[in-house]
């Protein structure tokens, strides 16, 4: 299959569209590189360091131009993502979106139905699914190297100063903001069995006093095919090492067991000025001289690839709409003390949804 060098929008430039927007501009698949952010001196620095071909305050404009094929949207704060996602799709755009998808599950069936009227691909950014040890464990499971699957845990937690920055954008629940990436993980490895019943319980603590929102959440999730799974997820570790992410996975089969520790106790830099600190341990990675340490990178060029190549995303719509589905119901057993059957009621999914 030949390829065809495309060109590339990124909306929304700041950690995450940093990241992506410096991929795109060192991918072969790229010919031109436009950038939206509504910072001006973001906008500066990003088209300097990525010589961009056009830069702009108004993603608007950057929809507009004919040439760009593809658009990734990592604009913050989170209730942008809808309607920028949106208009990208209604504008013939493939789309790479930032999670949270949507804020409802309305908005996000829109958006998928919209994806394929348009016949464009549309994928969202669960960029765990491209760290190598998830994806071993996925490669094992579906080989069956452990067996069939019984029981999952996945223990996820951040730095308070990453969790204050992330709360402070919208009120949005552990659940949904952390606890999301293992939830689709561990939804995707354990396909096609599919979620019928969530069970959660939220810790509060320093973050309560902030806006009200817990500091950790615990979610049990069971499938059709009758394995559990467990998820907690927390974003108030002391302050250390500021984009800090530490998870442990316990995957028990018939026949085996696997055990994931990402914790990134492996790499320690201890200095007289400031302390240790854990390099490359921030969930979408970092630049580290010559290459990149984590998942978001190879998330973004497989992406590009996906448009250049016409080859299928990892991460469907569908699949990150179920996540969301699990999520919201875990928000929804915090607030009523009680388990919630999948898929939710009419009158669930209005109660679940943010004010």
């Amino acid at each position: 299959m030949t390829m065809e060098q495309i060109n590339v929008g990124v909306i929304g430039t700041g950690w995450c569209g940093g990241i992506r927007s410096r991929a795109s501009a060192e991918s072969a698949l790229v010919s031109d590189l436009h950038i939206a952010e509504i910072n001006p001196e973001r906008l500066e620095e990003v088209s300097a360091e990525c010589r961009v071909a056009s830069a702009t305050t108004d993603y608007h404009t950057l929809l507009a131009r004919g040439d760009v094929a593809a658009v990734m949207i990592s604009a913050t704060p989170e209730h942008t993502h809808y309607a920028i996602a949106r208009d990208s799709l209604n504008a013939g755009k493939h789309v790479l979106l930032e999670k949270p998808m949507s804020l409802t599950l309305s908005e996000a069936d829109e958006l998928v139905e919209l994806a394929k009227r348009k016949n464009v691909k549309f994928t969202i950014g669960y960029s765990q699914r491209f760290n190598p040890k998830y994806a071993f464990v996925h490669k094992s499971l579906k080989e069956g190297t452990i067996g069939r699957a019984v029981s999952a845990i996945v223990s996820r937690h951040i730095t308070r100063s990453l969790g204050d920055r992330i709360s402070g954008r919208i009120l949005l629940s552990p659940a949904a903001m952390e606890a999301t990436h293992d939830i689709d993980f561990v939804l995707w490895c354990m396909e096609p069995a599919r979620p019928i019943r969530v069970y959660a319980q939220s810790g509060y603590g320093v973050m309560k006093e902030k806006n009200g929102l817990a500091d950790t959440v615990s979610i049990v999730v069971t499938l059709d095919s009758g394995v559990v799974f467990t998820v907690s997820a927390g974003w108030t570790m002391p302050p250390g090492y500021p984009n800090y992410s530490g998870t442990w996975i316990e995957i028990v089969g018939t026949d085996g067991m696997l055990v994931v520790d990402d914790t990134h106790r492996d790499v320690i830099l201890n200095t007289i000025d400031r302390g240790i600190e854990l390099p490359m341990s921030s969930m979408p990675g970092e630049f580290v001289g010559h290459v990149f340490a984590g998942p978001m990178y190879n998330e973004t060029l497989h992406f590009l690839e996906a448009v250049a190549y016409d080859r299928p995303v990892m991460v469907t719509p569908e699949q990150a709409r179920q996540a969301m589905e699990v999520y919201m119901a875990a928000d929804l057993s915090v607030a009523t003390g009680e388990a919630v059957s999948l898929p939710m009621t009419t009158a669930q999914i209005a109660q679940a949804a943010p004010v």
